[in-house]
């Protein structure tokens, strides 16, 4: 496979100029405008940020995209899915709320936000893999799928089980409904954390499986009749239904790459990273530790996979601020003769292994790994 096309801006503006005019060329520059908007309806893909957390993408930067959209003739909105854990983010009442609260408000940014797998995470289209090994029939949240265009607009960071969080976590793993996220994360189904469970039979007549019973004032899972849906999980009041998190991590990482093919396949796509704050864990975190390396820039490209690999490479080539969670590592690392150094984020979190994502997208031809950097002033 030839080279992908990856363009580059860097963070620096003078007097006369600035970020957003900035990213505005980036996107002209990459091609957005060789895509037929016209009267499309535009899924851009982002994160707002769990509440508590600073370091997810300004708005500022979701308007121009939303804007060069417009310009072009489409219908943009801003769109996420909800999260399998507690947080602010679990349904879409609470989601839109927490995207507000962080400033994802249609007159700061110019379009609406839709929250893509609906009201408790079972809103879902049921998507066929292109070469798919690990997944044969993806669940992508609906309006994302009703989408003509798909744009990821995302915050390249560290992330504890992927080594980094990238274009193609923040569209697998990131448009999968609840019972999507399940499957990425799981080779099993949910279990119930008895302490929290009141007994109070909502999972048990949600359930379409007869697989949720209440047994002595306690739920309990029949995992021979549930098949993975994570309604449960979405109904409990007192988040009592948890899902398993015993995949792999090389096996998370394949079928997020086998999700971000689901999401892209067949129509057009067009890809945006910013690789600043780069925070060691993902902005589901109620919280964000220190920036590990400088702001680095902003990066496009249809190519999801270049993209990735393109950011990367990019944070691995810049020097490690001191006092954050990688200086730590690198320091824990010296002080162990012998022991290996891969890179940044396998520093960071040894037990990961980002290559499996590029190697997998790379492999059901998602994309490719080599790239060529442009540079846009």
């Amino acid at each position: 496979m030839e080279k992908s096309k990856v363009y580059f801006t860097d963070m620096r503006a003078k007097p006369g100029d600035n970020l957003l005019d900035k990213l505005r060329r980036l996107l002209l520059k990459a091609g957005i405008g060789d895509i037929d908007f016209k009267d499309q309806y535009v899924a851009i893909k982002m994160h707002f940020g769990e509440p508590g957390n600073l370091a997810f993408l300004r708005p500022n930067y979701a308007k121009v995209v939303a804007d060069v959209v417009k310009e072009l003739g489409g219908k943009p909105f801003l769109t996420d899915c909800n999260t399998l854990y507690v947080g602010g983010r679990k349904n879409a009442l609470d989601h839109i709320d927490s995207a507000y609260g962080n400033g994802f408000v249609p007159y700061a940014t110019g379009c609406h936000v839709l929250i893509a797998d609906g009201l408790k995470g079972t809103d879902e289209a049921l998507v066929p893999v292109e070469h798919g090994e690990y997944v044969k029939e993806a669940k992508i949240g609906r309006a994302v799928m009703d989408a003509d265009i798909v744009i990821s607009l995302t915050h390249f960071k560290g992330h504890e089980a992927t080594g980094f969080g990238g274009a193609l976590k923040n569209l697998g793993m990131g448009c999968g409904s609840r019972a999507g996220k399940m499957e990425m994360h799981s080779a099993g189904k949910p279990y119930v954390d008895e302490e929290l469970c009141i007994g109070c039979g909502r999972c048990s007549k949600v359930c379409a499986h007869d697989a949720a019973v209440v047994v002595n004032k306690k739920a309990t899972v029949d995992h021979n009749k549930c098949v993975g849906c994570g309604r449960c999980i979405g109904i409990c009041p007192r988040d009592a239904m948890n899902p398993a998190s015993d995949e792999a991590n090389d096996i998370l990482n394949c079928k997020i790459a086998e999700y971000a093919q689901a999401v892209c396949q067949g129509r057009p796509n067009f890809h945006v990273s910013l690789v600043v704050d780069v925070s060691p864990y993902c902005d589901c975190h109620a919280e964000n530790d220190a920036a590990m390396v400088p702001d680095v820039g902003m990066f496009a490209s249809f190519d999801p996979v270049a993209l990735d690999m393109a950011c990367a490479d990019a944070v691995n080539a810049q020097p490690a601020i001191a006092n954050t969670a990688l200086s730590d590592a690198l320091e824990e690392e010296h002080s162990h003769e012998g022991h290996e150094h891969r890179d940044y984020f396998g520093s960071v979190f040894p037990d990961t292994n980002w290559e499996s994502a590029i190697e997998h997208a790379v492999k059901i031809g998602l994309g490719s790994a080599e790239y060529e950097l442009v540079p846009v002033k």
